[in-house]
């Protein structure tokens, strides 16, 4: 059973005005994901525990897209920097 002192997923979602960092979410997700494995979330709480996984997960993948684009935006100025020429010389291929 669980323990006492856990708070439910519904308490936590209010709790946490601020958004989590990557890590954070993906914490929380496998810590979830880990009660639930062991029968150790109540059934009373299983929803509001899903709910918040939910939640957690795309959070993750929001911020997964969001670097992804930032990396794909970031090389393709190293690109353009390497093939501008410089002081008049043409650029490099």
């Amino acid at each position: 059973m669980p323990a006492k002192d856990k708070m439910p997923a519904q308490d936590k979602m209010n709790a946490k005005d601020e958004t989590p960092s990557f890590g954070e979410a993906l914490a929380e997700v496998e810590a979830i994901l880990a009660r639930l494995e062991k029968d150790e979330i109540d059934v009373d709480e299983l929803s509001g525990e899903v709910k918040r996984a939910v939640v957690l997960v795309d959070l993750c993948r929001e911020k997964l897209q969001r670097t992804e684009l930032e990396v794909q935006e970031f090389t393709a100025r190293l690109r353009e920097d390497r093939s501008a020429p410089a002081d008049g010389q043409p650029g490099r291929t």
